[in-house]
């Protein structure tokens, strides 16, 4: 079926030039002075002119942009599920609450498909935190979003609470989360978010022990930064609610035109301050509300926004956690929250 769903959408044709490079910014010259044409040139070309805010990053990089979209159509319990719909307490005769899956279906059979076309449009590079379930369920498009060049990070294998975990119970969730993400991909998740955030005493150390290299449930910083889990370092690569669709436009009457504002505003701030510090900008988008049509011409306005600016470059948060991890500039919090 989800074949046949490829086949009807543009026949999902590879990119070139898929990878994890930065994307380049361009800096105005000035002219040349009086008597330069008499001048040999010299052997090497000189450098250009750096613009403020150059060396918090790498190359001329001024302010990175972090985006998540988040691939959960198709892993979601089949009722009692966050939907823009009221909330029904089924009783244990109806097995499901089809109107809301549809809602969720929304996602794998329209958004993904749409979202990735609009990132190759701009170059643009993501990091998709992925349930294991919904790969499964649709393992051609989660296929589709590494082959364009975007990082598969963990996010359960189902919606589950993790906080109400056992300690052996957690390692077994998270485990499961990396593997059936792999197995499907190709790709071993180094990243983990958890369902809305919501983490337990158990889970930067089971992530660590697991070899995962970064999370992102922390809305505490608008740079990537340094924390201690077990004496040892742990890169946290934050989150965002502010510039997140299902906090803003899921059924609370935000509109897409109000969500583009926010963002731009978001951007324009840290884009001046990265001129002085490290800033990212953190920004979200999910299957079935970023992916619908009013919402990617707002993401598209946006990206062309944030490009037509020098020194902005999108990066997936594996590369932004590794480049954290060996900048000796990254911020060290001496707590661990």
């Amino acid at each position: 079926m989800t074949t046949d769903i490829f086949a009807s959408r543009r026949g999902f044709l590879t990119h070139a030039g898929a990878g994890a490079g930065l994307l380049a910014a361009g800096i105005a010259m000035g002219g040349t002075t009086a008597g330069a044409a008499e001048t040999k040139a010299p052997a090497t070309k000189p450098a250009p002119p750096k613009f403020p805010g150059a060396g918090f990053w790498p190359g001329d990089t001024r302010l990175v942009i972090s985006v998540s979209m988040q691939f959960e159509a198709g892993g979601q319990p089949l009722k009692g599920t966050d939907s823009p719909f009221p909330k029904v307490d089924f009783p244990d005769s109806v097995p499901s609450d089809p109107v809301a899956n549809t809602w969720f279906a929304y996602g794998y059979r329209e958004g993904v498909p749409r979202m990735l076309d609009l990132w190759d449009k701009h170059g643009v590079k993501v990091t998709s935190h992925m349930i294991g379930e919904a790969v499964r369920k649709n393992p051609d498009l989660a296929r589709e979003i590494v082959k364009r060049g975007h990082e598969a990070a963990g996010h359960g294998p189902r919606w589950s609470s993790e906080y109400a975990m056992s300690r052996e119970e957690e390692r077994q969730f998270l485990t499961d989360a990396r593997t059936m993400v792999a197995e499907v991909t190709g790709q071993t998740p180094v990243g983990y978010n958890a369902n809305w955030l919501r983490r337990g005493p158990h889970t930067l150390p089971l992530l660590q022990e697991l070899g995962y290299l970064y999370h992102i449930d922390d809305v505490s910083r608008d740079e990537p930064f340094i924390e201690q889990v077990n004496g040892h370092d742990f890169v946290v690569v934050p989150y965002t609610l502010r510039n997140n669709d299902i906090v803003l436009i899921e059924g609370r009457n935000y509109t897409p035109a109000q969500f583009l504002e926010q963002v731009t505003l978001d951007f324009d701030q840290l884009y001046e301050e990265a001129g002085q510090r490290r800033r990212m900008m953190s920004i979200s988008a999910h299957d079935r509300i970023s992916g619908t049509p009013q919402m990617v011409r707002v993401w598209d306005k946006f990206l062309t926004y944030a490009n037509s600016h020098p020194g902005v470059a999108f990066l997936r948060k594996d590369e932004i956690a590794r480049f954290a991890a060996g900048s000796p500039l990254t911020v060290r919090e001496t707590e661990t929250i």
